[in-house]
């Protein structure tokens, strides 16, 4: 007789799901399949609330924008730019290259990158892109009343493109204090508000363009970028370039909402992407601690739910899109621990509704190595809430970031 996953969904499905543990292996039951010992049936789940960031919290500025422009945008973004732009800074780069002469021997040479960054903190703490200090053998760091700094390395997250590096401001020479800006909350924005960059494109320094935010959670598959990653990009039509990596996107209250990240293609093409703040603050803590993020793991591959066909939903006895398929369980892992089996539909995570397979993978990624988590759980249409102990993610060696512009090996972008 086939089994419940093969009269589902073939095998070939498992290539579109996303491993949150490693070393899977199918695991189902057939027709009604009991339910795990540890279930508890229930019937609704709770809310959680955000994380916190390890910084002192820096208050939203109170800018002036005067409305009546065309779709209601403001006469002029002058008062953002004029906010934000002294605590943008140029960052340059020297990165030394190892590469083949034709005749069986090695040749070094030097190469440049390009790349922005943002205080974040008074004491010379700045978010930019991994990509842009990517195996960087120096960094500079030139603010906007051309004071140069040398930039050190703090923290780096390859996963998301997030790195943070810090100045000395022993160096300052008696200028005026570094302003950090705010982070605001990329959640809270639409689709259609406003949105400012600010960045070097092309060396072209502090540089603001301003456009709307075009979509949100744009995955890896969409921005085509590794599919180690974790992405769930803001699409912006405001003009990003090489140049601008690790630069802000800022809302009309002058926070940044984003990091300008990627563009689609070379070249400006109305179609850039920025890493929501909501997840950097969530990196934020561990980078500034630990100097890179050790990831939890539940132990399952999933799928997005709404990609299935109705017959096979049906089959499943889901009546709507929300929550993620389970495609196969890890040998040993958590879910497996705890009974969890292939074909079980994961509705939420610690309260939090996962109807996006990025956004369980990010979830459980997150919460932390020995933390006991409350799934949410449909087997055959009937809900139970479970416990579950995460593991420790352990990720294959991380590739180098990802940048706008001609692919170069660390340094950040072109310049």
């Amino acid at each position: 007789m086939a089994s419940r996953a093969s009269r589902l969904l073939s095998c070939g499905a498992l290539a579109a799901s996303l491993v949150l543990f490693p070393a899977c292996k199918a695991k189902v039951g057939g027709g009604s399949a009991p339910l795990p010992s540890g279930a508890v049936p229930v019937a609704s789940a709770a809310p959680t609330g955000p994380a916190s960031v390890g910084l002192p919290p820096v208050p939203a500025p109170d800018l002036k924008l005067t409305a009546g422009g065309p779709l209601g945008a403001p006469m002029s973004f002058a008062p953002i730019a004029k906010h934000a732009d002294p605590s943008v800074v140029t960052i340059n780069t020297v990165v030394e290259e190892v590469e083949p002469d034709g005749f069986g021997r090695a040749r070094r040479r030097v190469a440049k990158g390009l790349g922005t960054g943002f205080v974040v903190d008074k004491d010379g703490v700045i978010l930019t892109n991994n990509h842009v200090i990517d195996e960087a053998k120096s960094i500079l760091v030139k603010t906007s009343d051309d004071r140069e700094f040398t930039g050190s390395l703090v923290g780096r997250d390859p996963r998301t493109d997030v790195a943070v590096i810090r100045i000395d401001m022993k160096d300052a020479k008696g200028g005026p204090p570094l302003v950090p800006l705010a982070l605001g909350d990329s959640d809270a924005l639409d689709v259609g508000d406003w949105v400012v960059a600010i960045g070097n494109p092309f060396g072209l320094s502090h540089t603001v363009s301003a456009g709307i935010v075009s979509a949100k959670g744009r995955g890896k598959e969409e921005v085509e970028l590794d599919p180690s990653g974790y992405y769930s990009f803001l699409q912006t039509d405001a003009s990003i370039n090489p140049g601008n990596s690790g630069g802000p996107l800022l809302n009309l209250k002058g926070e940044v909402v984003g990091i300008n990240t990627a563009i689609r293609g070379g070249g400006a093409q109305g179609i850039g992407f920025a890493i929501p703040v909501n997840m950097v603050k969530q990196l934020l803590p561990m980078l500034l601690r630990d100097g890179h993020i050790t990831r939890s793991a539940l132990g399952v591959s999933v799928r997005d739910l709404r990609e299935l066909s109705p017959e096979d939903k049906a089959q499943l006895k889901r009546p709507d899109d929300k929550g993620t398929l389970v495609m196969a369980v890890s040998r040993g892992g958590p879910a497996e621990k705890v009974g969890l089996a292939a074909l079980d539909v994961i509705l939420s995570f610690d309260g939090e509704p996962v109807d996006r397979a990025t956004k369980l993978q990010w979830l459980a990624s997150m919460a932390g190595v020995g933390k006991t988590v409350t799934l949410r759980v449909s087997r055959d249409g009937k809900p139970f809430d479970i416990k579950v102990t995460l593991g420790e993610l352990k990720d294959a060696p991380a590739p180098a970031g990802h940048r706008p512009g001609p692919p170069r090996r660390g340094g950040g972008d072109p310049p």
